[in-house]
């Protein structure tokens, strides 16, 4: 099977399903800050929706049957030099076309419109004014504000096209050919601050493409049972189970697909947060009822960190030796050719492919050794970690499974900057349990995407008792998002980071500082490492 983005990925691994029974609306990427925003609002309209990249032909586009097509924004200039450009039999598919400010600005390029330095560029909430009929903007006022980041314009809409809305600085700020059902906008509306931008998608989804909303959890759950029954046959599953959301959630999916012949396995690296091991074999026992196999291989896994600075690297050896652990633990189980993972859509573009850069190598995606002697099984593959919390819901999950924040595959490790060592994990792993017990007490755990602490490789000097210390610092870190491409920093009560503060120092020997992250994604990413 050949991925969204151009690399390969294991027949069958994920999005087969998908694609065979639901006709998907293509986002096409054409270096946007927002391509996966505009991805999830498809889905949260109840359409399927895949990113493609923007070097898609035409004839392969053809063959995932899509109902429209959505060219993203982007960067650069319609003239520039290194200009993203599309195959032009992209708009004769028969499919409806969206364009949104680069993309809409290539379609006028591309149809025979103008396109030119912005008389004034336009950045934030902007007044958008209705011009005439319009399909996009049908049933939102004549007047309403729209979010705006582009210096050239469309100042003549191509032949065949009608001006429907304009602004200030954008003559030509949505233009429409019903006939060829083309559309454009030059704002995004996408994002939140385009106060009727959910409204605008719903109406191109449903008025011109047609597309009924048949994507929820129920069908996902659905497809993806037939789709790992096909797969697996009578053959035996195994799961690596690591207690987290994502690996849950592809377990309890894989077991109403394939029932007992699934077993799970939890391989214990010594890199959790502090009481997980044991949460993580009674919850998965209790609640699911499965055979669990426990590997407790702490040792291992810091004897191979010894020495290793380099967080891809980390990476890389703790995916490495995850995989031959497991493969130990599951010798034992005769056909079990078939592993589950719970590799989600956002650890699939990070890790890279196609146009997108590595930003950090997912060890479920990237880090997997090239002799894996297993078939990969992703169910959630396809999915943004709000849809897979709803499958989690739909599936009957418990509340604290479902909804515990996100965390990282290598574990404390990429929290660790530096060498990982037995004593830093214990200064760590004590620190992240205050942090997480501060913001439970506060009534921010479901609030706030991720909360948790870092512990860089510097010290600082403090004074406690009356005496210097030279002691590690701490970095706490929280943000907001809806899906871990973008994120805030979580604007966290000062009385909260107060008590935070207060307690670490006093109750974790060898920290006599605390700092706060307020860095957002981008350009930071929500892990240090």
């Amino acid at each position: 099977m050949t991925s969204e983005y151009g690399g390969t990925a294991p027949e069958g691994a994920g999005g087969a399903a998908s694609v065979a029974l639901h006709r998907p609306v293509l986002v096409v990427d054409l270096g946007a800050q927002y391509a996966q925003l505009i991805a999830r609002r498809m889905r949260q309209a109840g359409v399927f929706s895949l990113i493609v990249p923007h070097t898609i032909g035409a004839d392969r586009a053809r063959s995932l049957r899509p109902l429209g097509i959505i060219l993203s924004g982007g960067p650069l200039s319609v003239y520039a030099e290194d200009a993203c450009l599309i195959d032009p039999g992209l708009l004769d598919l028969g499919a409806p076309v969206l364009g949104i400010c680069y993309g809409h600005q290539l379609l006028a390029h591309m149809l025979g419109g103008r396109v030119e330095d912005a008389a004034e560029a336009e950045y934030g909430r902007v007044a958008l004014s209705a011009t005439g009929a319009s399909l996009l903007l049908e049933g939102t006022p004549a007047r309403q504000d729209v979010w705006m980041s582009h210096a050239d314009a469309v100042t003549a809409p191509p032949d065949g096209f009608e001006c429907t809305a304009s602004t200030k600085g954008s003559p030509v700020a949505v233009m429409e050919n019903a006939a060829r059902s083309i559309y454009g906008v030059q704002f995004h509306p996408e994002v939140a601050h385009t106060e009727y931008g959910a409204a605008m998608l719903e109406s191109f989804v449903r008025r011109a493409c047609r597309a009924p909303p048949v994507w929820n959890s129920g069908s996902i759950i659905a497809d993806q049972v037939e789709e790992v029954r096909s797969r697996v046959g009578g053959a035996r599953v195994i799961c690596g189970l690591s207690g987290g959301v994502d690996s849950a959630v592809a377990a309890a999916l894989v077991h109403r697909a394939v029932g007992d012949r699934l077993t799970c396995i939890f391989v214990d690296h010594g890199l959790l947060r502090a009481g997980e091991a044991t949460q993580v074999t009674e919850t998965f026992r209790r609640h699911f009822e499965m055979d669990l196999i426990h590997v407790e291989a702490a040792e291992r896994f810091l004897e191979a960190l010894a020495g290793v600075t380099d967080p891809e690297r980390k990476r890389t050896v703790i995916g490495e030796l995850f995989i031959r652990v497991f493969e130990e633990a599951a010798s034992g189980i005769p056909d079990d050719r078939f592993l589950v993972q719970g590799t989600l859509y956002p650890d699939v573009i990070e890790s890279g492919g196609g146009m997108t850069a590595t930003i950090k190598t997912h060890h479920n995606v990237g880090g997997l050794p090239d002799d894996l002697s297993f078939e990969l099984i992703e169910p959630l593959r396809d999915l943004f970690k709000d849809e897979v919390r709803a499958v989690g819901e739909e599936l009957g999950l418990p509340e604290e499974i479902v909804w515990r924040q996100p965390f990282p595959g290598p574990g404390l490790a990429v929290r660790v900057i530096g060498e990982v060592t037995r004593e830093r994990l214990r200064i760590l792993r004590a620190a992240d349990a205050v942090v997480t017990e501060e913001i439970r007490r506060a009534g921010l755990y479901r609030e706030i995407w991720q909360s948790f602490a870092v512990l860089p490789d510097i010290k600082t000097v403090g004074v406690q008792g009356d005496s210097r210390t030279y002691a590690n610092a701490l970095v706490v870190r929280a943000v907001t998002s809806d899906d871990a491409m973008t994120a805030d920093f979580a604007r966290i009560p000062y009385p909260v980071l107060e008590r935070i503060s207060s307690r670490v120092i006093n109750e974790v020997p060898g920290i006599n500082r605390v700092a706060y992250d307020v860095s957002s994604k981008p350009p930071a990413t929500i892990e240090w490492e």
